[in-house]
């Protein structure tokens, strides 16, 4: 009996795919949230044995369990700029923020001994925060800026101390606006204090694939531009506001440039 009820599902959802960009849409982002909880599953137990528990070496394990899912969703990459990566020693890299969607970039050019910076919320993710967790990613409470303010403090001694890299989303929030939203200034305190360079990197927008108000989620194909390394040698918590719109100028240049002139404006994105 459950193979006959099973049935009419298999027929129309190969129809409901064809047909509805709304379905695909939902089905895509379903898909996409369930398939990476199942692969946390999947790699906690690994990383457990690998590690022994929270190590950022765990991340070389995340990379690898992920670096496939694009696949899945119709997804390909255009990597430029890999020069710029060979950068020995710790660094801060910043880069634009428009979906969940960003994780497959991230998991794309992930340097070795490189973790992430993210929001308090996502440990509460299911299997998902706890492989953030193993990887060693930093988590912040946006509400508490003395609290964030330490976070960063630390997150700056431990890049020194263990030579590692930290990666930074400096607008603060997902966005699909057509832009890039004005940058906040932790990353650039982080750099700061431990005196290490800034590797920006670009996502272009996602509007030829990706429109979450029109519910649309096609196949596309996305550029990451990894630009040159900016320098923090010297510099003191007085040079912050300038280093940030510095970087913020050459971020939206290089955005406009690897999006087209037609990038469509999509409001701030919750997804």
């Amino acid at each position: 009996m459950d193979a006959v009820w099973m049935l009419p599902v298999l027929l129309v959802l190969p129809l409901l795919l064809w047909t509805s960009s709304t379905f695909v849409f939902y089905f895509k982002k379903c898909f996409y949230v369930a398939y990476m909880m199942l692969l946390a599953v999947i790699s906690i137990p690994i990383c457990i044995l690998k590690s022994g528990g929270r190590d950022i070496e765990n991340m070389r394990v995340i990379r690898f369990m992920v670096h496939h899912v694009k696949y899945f969703l119709g997804l390909r990459y255009q990597v430029s700029g890999w020069e710029h990566l060979q950068t020995d020693g710790p660094y801060v890299i910043i880069s634009n923020h428009q979906s969940s969607l960003d994780v497959l970039g991230v998991m794309e050019i992930l340097p070795d001994r490189c973790t992430m910076i993210a929001k308090k919320e996502l440990i509460w993710a299911g299997t998902v925060g706890m492989i953030c967790w193993l990887g060693g990613i930093v988590f912040i409470n946006r509400q508490k800026t003395s609290d964030a303010k330490n976070v960063m403090s630390d997150a700056a001694k431990t890049m020194l101390a263990d030579k590692i890299r930290l990666w930074v989303f400096p607008e603060g929030t997902r966005n699909q606006n057509g832009g890039l939203l004005p940058f906040k200034k932790g990353a650039f305190h982080l750099a700061i204090q431990a005196q290490v360079p800034i590797i920006p990197i670009v996502f272009s927008s996602y509007s030829n694939f990706y429109l979450r108000k029109e519910k649309e989620f096609k196949s596309g194909s996305i550029t990451l531009k990894i630009l040159p390394k900016i320098e923090t040698k010297g510099l003191t918590a007085d040079d912050v506001t300038t280093l940030s719109e510095q970087s913020f100028g050459i971020m939206r240049s290089a955005f406009l440039e690897i999006s087209g002139q037609t990038v469509q404006s999509n409001g701030p994105s919750t997804h």
